[in-house]
């Protein structure tokens, strides 16, 4: 089963590297991973996304709150969250293409962010499964590169 997860850790030098180490040596796979600083400016948010069993997930808790850089770990697996992800795709586009590519890039509410004569950039964000539709939608057009940020994650509701 995929968690997300959320770890508030100090803003701090090495820290990623540490909360990395601690995955690596379980034998844990990261599939997604975003760090940013928070509204505090000496705090950053790490959302990764692992596979598990509850006890898995419990074991990766007690090991993150052992790093003394580690404030908070919340699992957002069963909470209604907002979740956004980002990918910029290259596909080739010509003339007899680029039409039907666009109506694409507006049926996923995408954006072109890029126009050459062969190719064209297309920046589009949404859920991973919106991501990984559009990006299937791509594929008969030729995809010859893209990129993908980590999923964020944010709990639905008043937050006080």
């Amino acid at each position: 089963m995929q968690h997300t997860l959320s770890l508030i850790v100090e803003n701090k030098p090495g820290v990623l590297a540490r909360i990395a180490g601690l995955f690596s040596r379980r034998g844990y796979n990261i599939e997604s991973l975003a760090v940013n600083t928070t509204e505090t400016p000496n705090l950053s948010r790490i959302t990764l996304v692992v596979n598990g069993d509850e006890k898995v997930l419990e074991q990766i808790t007690k090991q993150a709150y052992k790093l003394i850089e580690v404030i908070k770990v919340n699992d957002f697996t069963s909470v209604p969250v907002v979740e956004r992800e980002l990918a910029l795709i290259r596909v080739k586009s010509d003339a007899s293409t680029r039409r039907a590519i666009i109506d694409l890039v507006e049926i996923f509410r995408a954006s072109i962010v890029d126009v050459s004569d062969k190719d064209l950039i297309i920046e589009v964000t949404g859920d991973s499964e919106k991501i990984d539709a559009f990006k299937k939608n791509l594929e008969p057009y030729g995809i010859k590169e893209m990129v993908r940020t980590g999923k964020i994650v944010m709990e639905r509701g008043l937050k006080l």
